[in-house]
């Protein structure tokens, strides 16, 4: 057996996998070694842009009494907002030191569709000084229509209704992490604004059954990309004056910071992870075991890791995923809830049919609902192994797939821990290697997605 660290969010697991097992991972990118510095460069000498500093003088001699809003990403993106490599404090700072007070400054939560923060989770995840300086921040509200401005409509012929502090203001910063997205091609840049400061009424197109059904929705596609276009179309309708990007490594040390103009910086960023997120494939594999990392705060959010293991499977194949759910609601939301159990009862090709139908009323969160239709398209939901510790057995009903607590003796069920993980993982394996031996397979292939949402799998 060989020793692997399954990473859940902010813990590590050890397991044991078998020597056989094929570890698909990615390369590493260098970790700056100064990122402090980095990220003070990085605001001068910008990306297609003047420097923070020259974007905020020209912004107050047009109007002294300037506001400035500064969006940042909720807890669902390891985002740097403190510590060394933060990238908040030095935006933060710029502003204070044009002598525009903080009563003008706000932080904006870019939540789009989900819950807000709570105080507690802003301060785990803020700068300390941004809460010593009492800085304003807000959370985004989608359904708050009072706070909403209605700017048109876009190509597509989405209705576009943005935050209104974020409209209202002459200095307009955005800040966010750019990474691989299933939907999106990429996260950051654009989707500060677009699905992360929208109405909800702006979502029934470009998160719409029909958008996200095109094939260029995925994984590092942005060139005509349908999500990817609409996103942007929304944020310069809106505008943008600066944006911070920063890149990762899988450790969550910084790799890079694109500060500058909202589309080449965003771009320039993009090409830098297609590097080392791209993972060369060249076979399926009959078992693959995949994990939901950081961004697996729930059930909802999984799904990214489940999407991206598609071209490691086979037909035949089994999955198995294993998160950490540690949000106020294991699962998601109660339309995500609904639409998911739909999914579960009906099965994949009458949930898609039904979405796609003209009858079809838009429900809030089907998108995602729609990303774990991609899976059950490549196996059925008998194939997929689902665990995370907190989820509970009436929870687990509405989940598709198999519950990964059968495989525990009946006393270890539903306790809510990690520790058990190793021995679940090691009994799955068995299981699922004596049922492919059964039907005459001497020789079962297995492999593990070291970086389980934040890779690609790309065929060669």
């Amino acid at each position: 057996m060989q020793k692997i660290f399954l990473p859940l969010g902010e813990e590590i697991v050890e397991i044991n996998l078998p020597d056989n097992l094929e570890i698909l991972s990615a390369n590493q990118p260098e970790v700056l070694s100064n990122p402090a510095d980095t990220i003070q460069k990085a605001l001068v000498d910008s990306i297609a842009s003047p420097g923070l500093d020259k974007i905020i003088e020209q912004k107050l001699e047009k109007n002294p009494q300037a506001k400035a809003v500064v969006v940042i990403s909720d807890n669902t993106r390891p985002v740097p907002y403190k510590g060394e490599a933060g990238i908040l404090w030095p935006i933060i700072e710029r502003l204070l030191s044009h002598n525009i007070p903080k009563e003008r400054i706000l932080i904006l939560v870019a939540t789009g569709t989900h819950r807000p923060l709570s105080e507690k989770e802003l301060r785990q995840l803020l700068d300390p000084r941004i809460f010593i300086h009492s800085i304003p921040i807000k959370n985004h509200n989608c359904e708050d229509k009072d706070n909403l401005v209605y700017l048109g409509e876009t190509r597509r012929g989405s209705q576009v209704y943005i935050n209104r502090d974020y409209v209202e203001a002459e200095i307009k910063i955005l800040t966010g992490l750019v990474e691989t997205h299933f939907m999106a091609g990429a996260s950051g840049g654009r989707k500060s604004i677009c699905p992360g400061l929208i109405g909800k009424e702006s979502v029934y197109i470009f998160h719409g059954a029909p958008m996200l059904a095109s094939f260029k929705a995925s994984d590092l596609i942005i060139d005509e990309n349908p999500c990817h276009q609409e996103a942007l179309e929304v944020a310069k309708k809106v505008g943008v004056d600066y944006m911070v990007n920063v890149t990762l490594n899988h450790d969550f040390k910084l790799t890079g910071v694109f500060a500058g103009d909202l589309e080449e910086a965003h771009r320039q960023a993009v090409n830098f992870i297609v590097k080392y997120v791209s993972i060369p494939i060249e076979k399926k594999y009959d078992i693959v075991i995949t994990h939901a990392g950081y961004v697996g705060i729930n059930h909802y959010q999984a799904a990214k890791a489940a999407v991206v293991a598609i071209p490691a499977l086979k037909s035949e194949s089994k999955l198995i995923m294993i998160a950490n759910h540690t949000d106020v609601d294991l699962i998601g939301s109660k339309n995500y809830r609904q639409v998911l159990s739909l999914f579960k009862s009906i099965g994949v090709k009458k949930f898609i049919q039904k979405i796609l139908s003209t009858e079809w009323k838009f429900v809030p969160d089907q998108w995602q609902v729609q990303m774990w239709a991609r899976l059950f398209s490549k196996i059925p939901q008998e194939n997929f192994i689902y665990y995370s510790p907190r989820i509970s057995p009436q929870d687990y009903k509405i989940i598709p797939g198999i519950d990964g607590n059968l495989f525990l003796p009946r006393d270890k069920r539903y306790k809510g821990t990690l520790k058990d993980i190793p021995q679940l993982i090691e009994k799955i394996i068995d299981s699922l290697i004596k049922e492919f031996e059964e039907k005459g397979k001497k020789e079962t292939s297995i492999a593990f997605l070291k970086e389980g949402p934040y890779g690609v799998l790309i065929k060669e």
